[in-house]
């Protein structure tokens, strides 16, 4: 992995990410993707600028974003750049500062570099495979935490809650999740001590993060402990919990309670 691509993906997430801000100064329209949720111009603005971008200094790599057409000639790429142009959309519009621009540069499957920019705070993660992760610059670590009582989790209030639970939850505390890719990088900083999402997600919604907190020492899976592959003909993912690998054991543990009727299963798990 050069040093080079992870240069020019924190250059580009910052830019990218002073054009979002440059939009929620300014204003701009929203509509909703069909089944999706709200796309506005702020997503597609930032996702040209990112394209424009990367594509410039890297030709030769492949494209994956939320907000472009999918290209099959993707999957013959020797890398990629998998983008979520603003990953937290609700959270942009409503002006939340739990919203952030995902890069990452993918090759066999795993991603090689990756951030995460916050532009609302001005929080920059980033990671290259080997290197370790960092946080505005510095070194950071998953909290080597292994009990879920008074665990910081990030997560939908309501699922923790949920009446599917035979065994309620420990006391924790829970932290807005607006941004999957944000919040798993508040796990690999030890700014929380783990996160679980019970709902699909895509390859653009956790390359960089996943590398980021497995760079911090964690771990990131689906809810039966299987690690991610990317750049397939699918990108969907059935969901993702992240943590510390003593709490991500308990956390596994813990999901194997969870029993909903199967049509909520299908829905949240997969």
């Amino acid at each position: 992995m050069s040093d080079s691509d992870l240069s020019l993906l924190i250059d580009a997430a910052r830019a990218a990410g002073a054009l979002a801000l440059d939009y929620q100064n300014r204003g701009y329209d929203i509509r909703e993707k069909p089944g999706q949720g709200p796309v506005t111009d702020a997503d597609l603005a930032v996702d040209a600028l990112l394209r424009q971008t990367l594509a410039r200094a890297r030709p030769g790599y492949g494209w994956l974003s939320e907000e472009s057409i999918d290209d099959p000639a993707r999957l013959k790429a020797a890398r990629l750049f998998v983008v979520d142009p603003i990953d937290g959309t609700r959270a942009f519009i409503k002006k939340r500062p739990f919203y952030a621009v995902s890069v990452a540069v993918v090759e066999g499957g795993r991603p090689l570099a990756g951030v995460v920019f916050n532009p609302a705070t001005g929080e920059l993660f980033d990671a290259a495979a080997g290197q370790g992760a960092r946080l505005n610059g510095d070194a950071i670590k998953v909290s080597d935490r292994d009990a879920i009582e008074g665990a910081r989790l990030v997560g939908p209030a309501d699922m923790f809650r949920s009446r599917f639970w035979p065994t309620p939850w420990p006391a924790i505390e829970i932290g807005p999740s607006s941004s999957i890719a944000y919040a798993l990088c508040q796990v690999a900083g030890g700014l929380s001590h783990g996160s679980v999402s019970l709902t699909g997600k895509s390859d653009w919604d956790i390359a960089a993060a996943d590398l980021i907190v497995r760079e911090a020492g964690g771990i990131a899976s689906t809810h039966q402990g299987e690690g991610f592959v990317y750049n397939r003909p699918s990108t969907r993912h059935r969901n993702v919990i992240s943590a510390g690998p003593r709490l991500h054991d308990a956390l596994l543990a813990k999901l194997t309670e969870f029993n909903p009727p199967p049509d909520v299963a299908r829905t949240m798990m997969g």
